[in-house]
């Protein structure tokens, strides 16, 4: 995004805001790209098994509408080619494996989406290959139909998403929680996540007033890290931080 555009600033985009986990990080572990969450300072997370089977809840595809598509649906990734000659898909993940992108791996369904095109498939398996997700899917017996899957966006129901550990938090969480400091000015709401490379950024805005007297909205962005964010509330909907408002 520019200011609002991150696949062109390093910020993350739609797709990937909504996904990725986050926790305070410190540990000095990598920043988590994509279905992205974060941990706090410390903490190490068990390696997340990379490959998933269940049994598939249909044969085919099915068609999907407006009114069928799940209400929790959050796009995790696309298919962009096919994967050997029995049907499988290749799926570029907006996380990885274990760093939020085994929502893949561990949804029974995916939700795919083209254009004005819905349609869903159960998941026969699903497994890492390389740095991608490689997946059987109901009703793509052959390469040719796999091939016609291409461009589909990934979706998984946010309710199919890998449990975290209790510090632990999926960038969709966090949207549209209250700001606040420890001396409980509120610095506005968390509109969207970045990866800057280091860590996850809190991007915060808030109403102000522009020069010219107008309202406008105004951005904060505050480290997802322990040093400056205290606590994370999702009950009250609120996360505190060791930040003030002229910063």
């Amino acid at each position: 995004m520019s200011a609002r555009d991150s696949e062109q600033s390093g910020r993350a985009g739609p797709a990937e805001r909504s996904q990725r986990r986050v926790q305070p990080s410190g540990s000095g572990e990598p920043a988590a790209p994509f279905g992205a969450f974060v941990r706090k300072p410390g903490r190490a997370r068990e390696a997340t098994r990379g490959e998933s089977q269940v049994a598939a809840e249909a044969p085919g595809m099915r068609l999907e509408s407006k009114q069928s598509w799940p209400s929790d649906a959050v796009e995790v990734g696309a298919i962009v080619d096919a994967y050997g000659l029995k049907g499988w898909v290749k799926v570029a993940a907006h996380a990885q494996a274990g760093r939020g992108g085994d929502a893949l791996l561990a949804a029974k369904r995916w939700w795919l989406e083209k254009g004005s095109e819905r349609k869903s498939a159960a998941v026969v398996l699903a497994k890492t290959h390389g740095d991608a997700v490689v997946a059987q899917l109901g009703g793509t017996a052959d390469r040719d139909a796999a091939l016609a899957l291409r461009g589909h966006r990934v979706y998984v129901s946010r309710h199919e998403f890998p449990a975290l550990e209790a510090d632990e938090f999926y960038w969709v969480d966090l949207l549209g929680l209250e700001v606040v400091n420890e001396g409980g000015e509120v610095l506005g709401k968390v509109a969207s996540m970045i990866d800057n490379g280091a860590h996850s950024v809190l991007q915060v805005e808030y109403p102000t007033t522009g020069k010219d007297g107008k309202p406008v909205t105004g951005e904060r962005l505050i480290p997802f890290v322990g040093v400056y964010v205290k606590s994370v509330d999702q009950a009250a909907k609120r996360i505190v931080v060791d930040w003030q408002a002229d910063y």
